[in-house]
């Protein structure tokens, strides 16, 4: 008996764009998905990038006015985004915090988060330009359009 599929399988990722969408709620806590990048489009993120965003945007967002309901921060194995995982929190909350980040990450001056031999086990493997160019990258999708947190085509 195979198991049954998981929900974000069921979503045709053809017709999906950049934006975010809720993915799942589970009780109190939802799962964002934060989509960078046009899934099946041949553009995705590579190992530097995603770290690099993961590093800046889970250290802003768990310090930020969402901080105490963070549950998770990571990337899309995929290549084409992250989940954010909230709890207790209305999706016009993680919109403000989302575009908040976005700018402090491209506005950010001073160290790369984390990015030394105690702190990650692949500390090489960080670029803040990467970064900063993803974060504005995505950060215009986002004002380019009204969000309405479901997945949808274009």
């Amino acid at each position: 008996m195979s198991p049954e599929k998981i929900a974000s399988f069921t979503v045709d990722h053809d017709l999906l764009t950049e934006g975010i969408y809720v993915s799942r709620i589970d009780g109190d806590i939802t799962t964002y998905d934060l989509r960078t990048r046009i899934p099946n489009a041949g553009d995705y993120m590579d190992n530097l990038t995603m770290h690099s965003v993961e590093h800046m945007f889970a250290t802003y967002v768990r310090s930020g006015s969402l901080a105490d309901r963070i549950i998770y921060f990571g990337p899309m194995g995929c290549q084409t985004g992250f989940y954010l995982l909230v709890r207790n929190a209305k999706n016009v909350e993680v919109l403000s915090e989302v575009l908040d980040v976005l700018t402090k990450i491209i506005n950010h001056e001073g160290e790369m988060f984390g990015a030394v031999r105690r702190e990650c086990g692949n500390y090489k493997n960080l670029d803040l330009d990467a970064a900063k160019r993803e974060c504005k990258a995505y950060l215009d999708k986002l004002n380019s359009r009204e969000q309405d947190f479901t997945y949808r085509a274009n």
